[in-house]
């Protein structure tokens, strides 16, 4: 990782600074993809490199939930190689470029803070959220989408996406009351796919158990969390907690096959009582 300048630099400095290394990734960028650059860089399209950014950015969360800040600045780069990478493309097919890209995100932020780049009074946190969806409301309008709901990326993860619907429906009043309310939709939805399962039709299944997972979101919402983070913390534990039976088992000798499903459930409440009493 970089070290910082000692000492701090002011925000003019970091910028100027910024600026130069900026235009130095372009710079490579170009390089790569120029007739005499990578032969592997040069055949990628946008469909090819999409995986790669949204690998990229998934990296960027996860560094941040290790709190590994050296990775971070990694992981940060990294992310924005694939930002300068789709930009190089589409200047190439003459659609824009990377100064577009930028251009049309510091416009953005500017006209979302009216209260720190303009004359409007200064906001709470919740104001400036609230103002937030107001601006957006506007984009969205100036770009022809209309409805509630318009504008939600098909691209976002499924939990995700449907806790961003749902709480777009709870703003124009579309939600219920509290968790609580939430929770007995979520048994509904249950009782549903167990009427299911003697049928054991696929299609059928499938829906409730949408259903059931977007309820389920939906929850998470109520409940103030993030539904993908709760997921994701839930498999990170689950993870953990595997490994540790495997462990406990080499120990004497065993793989988690030749255990067997009692023995391996005996050593994962073992485990689970262990965590708790750390």
């Amino acid at each position: 990782m970089t070290d910082l300048p000692n000492p701090i630099v002011t925000p003019d400095e970091t910028a100027e600074r910024a600026a130069a290394e900026f235009a130095r990734l372009v710079a490579i960028m170009a390089r790569l993809r120029a007739p005499d650059g990578c032969p592997w860089d040069q055949v990628q399209d946008f469909d090819s490199i999409a995986p790669y950014t949204l690998e990229e950015a998934h990296e960027v969360a996860e560094a941040i939930a290790k709190r590994d800040w050296g990775s971070l600045a990694d992981e940060l780069g990294d992310l924005l190689f694939q930002v300068v990478y789709h930009a190089r493309m589409a200047e190439e097919e003459r659609h824009f470029d990377v100064t577009a890209v930028t251009k049309a995100i510091s416009d953005k932020m500017i006209r979302r803070h009216p209260h720190v780049f303009g004359d409007e009074a200064a906001r709470t946190a919740e104001q400036q959220v609230a103002g937030w969806e107001v601006v957006k409301a506007a984009e969205r309008a100036s770009r022809k989408e209309s409805g509630t709901l318009a504008g939600v990326s098909t691209a976002l993860p499924a939990l995700t996406r449907a806790a961003k619907l749902t709480r777009r429906a709870a703003r124009v009043g579309f939600d219920w009351p509290d968790a609580e309310s939430v929770l007995d939709k979520l048994a509904e939805e249950t009782a549903e796919l167990r009427a299911e399962l003697p049928a054991a039709d696929k299609a059928r299944m499938a829906d409730e158990l949408g259903d059931m997972l977007f309820v389920m979101a939906n929850l998470a919402r109520k409940l103030d969390l993030d539904p993908e983070q709760c997921l994701t913390q839930a498999s990170r534990k689950f993870e953990r907690r595997f490994n540790a039976v495997e462990q406990n088992l080499a120990t004497e000798g065993l793989t988690p096959g030749e255990a067997g499903l009692d023995r391996m459930e005996n050593e994962w409440v073992k485990v689970k009582k262990d965590e708790k009493s750390a």
